[in-house]
């Protein structure tokens, strides 16, 4: 046998087994058991939060349902309160986002008013005014691209979109938009109805039809699949959407006028949203307002957080054991051991160690 064939085929039989190695290392994350989660919390007065965005240095800014924008660092200190008006209006704030630059804002109501914070200043990039308006999440694919979306106001959901680092937002016409159904909407509860992996974008709505809509392109076109969630009244559906990646992903929610029920208010998906399967279901836990993957866990770590209190999973959301009965709206993970809560007039502080 030639002798550089022989070379050939060891450096290609080392090659394929430290791959394999690599694959199998990164598919056996060892999911870490909790019994309990330690969570130090900072009293935020007169404040609901709902709207958190947690960065890289850790430190987290937030905006509040009084109309402020804030600063936590990890430490607890809250470095930065500054008070947003619009001639006599204190804008009520359940959305923000980061494009790794700048900061963004967006509020509920008549007007929907949403602001750019840039070294310390404050500037409204974008104003809608209907009697409907109600814009609910926000979120960036990258420096450039972002999107925010809303209850509707003709036929479809409302949807804007910026390609130029947020400075302009343009919203989608209804002849480029699934049609809404009768009684649909979404709930401005914990800044999480829109997930982001990619170019991929995932909206979750509620009400008397609980839905997901899809666009793999950043906005451009869109599908929208049913979903097994609990529908039909105007507070049940989905309430949050979180993807590990493009494939697999989590929507929760359920009623809210009845949040005990642990029926069809839980369910993945494997194949990008097209399907989803109920998870859970009649077991722990009952209505969440936001789930969220631990990252760098494979998929198989989730907190799930609400005003009944705190769930994990290790598995993947096949099954949940409640770690906590502190109550909060919403939750954002800065790396697998750290996550930021926040709630009423309350931000909170949860650290992670492997038991």
């Amino acid at each position: 046998m030639n002798l550089k064939f022989l070379v050939f085929l060891f450096a290609s039989s080392l090659a394929l087994f430290s791959c394999q190695l690599k694959s199998k290392s990164r598919n056996n994350t060892t999911p870490r058991e909790f019994t309990s989660v330690k969570i130090e919390e900072v009293t935020i007065e007169n404040s609901s939060i709902r709207a958190i965005e947690a960065m890289k240095d850790s430190s987290l800014f937030y905006a509040t349902s009084d109309g402020y924008l804030g600063l936590m660092l990890p430490s607890l200190k809250n470095t930065k309160d500054k008070k947003v008006f619009y001639d006599t209006i204190t804008p009520h704030f359940r959305a923000i986002a980061s494009n790794t630059k700048n900061i963004f804002m967006l509020s509920i109501g008549n007007p929907a008013l949403l602001y750019k914070y840039d070294e310390g200043e404050l500037k409204i990039v974008y104003i809608e005014k209907h009697d409907n308006i109600f814009y609910d999440a926000m979120a960036f694919f990258d420096e450039q691209n972002g999107i925010a979306m809303g209850d509707p106001t003709e036929d479809c959901l409302s949807i804007i979109l910026t390609k130029d680092g947020g400075s302009t937002w343009q919203k989608i016409s209804c002849e480029n938009l699934p049609k809404i159904k009768e009684g649909e909407a979404a709930f401005a509860a914990s800044n999480s109805n829109i997930s982001i992996h990619d170019k991929n974008v995932w909206l979750v709505t509620g009400g008397k039809h609980a839905r997901v809509l899809y666009s793999p392109d950043m906005g451009e076109t869109w599908s929208v699949y049913n979903t097994p969630i609990v529908q039909g009244d105007e507070m049940t559906g989905i309430f949050s959407v979180d993807f590990f990646d493009s494939k697999n992903g989590i929507i929760f929610g359920g009623n809210w006028n009845d949040k005990a029920t642990n029926k069809s208010n839980k369910a993945i998906t494997k194949d990008g949203g097209k399907t989803w399967k109920l998870i859970a279901d009649g077991k722990e836990p009952g209505y969440k307002s936001c789930v969220q993957y631990v990252p760098n866990t494979n998929g198989k770590e989730l907190f799930a957080v609400g005003t009944t209190g705190i769930s994990f999973s290790n598995d993947g959301g096949n099954s949940w054991k409640k770690v906590s009965d502190s109550a909060f709206y919403t939750i954002r993970f800065v790396n697998k051991n750290f996550a930021w809560l926040a709630g009423d007039q309350k931000i909170g502080k949860m650290l992670l160690n492997k038991q």
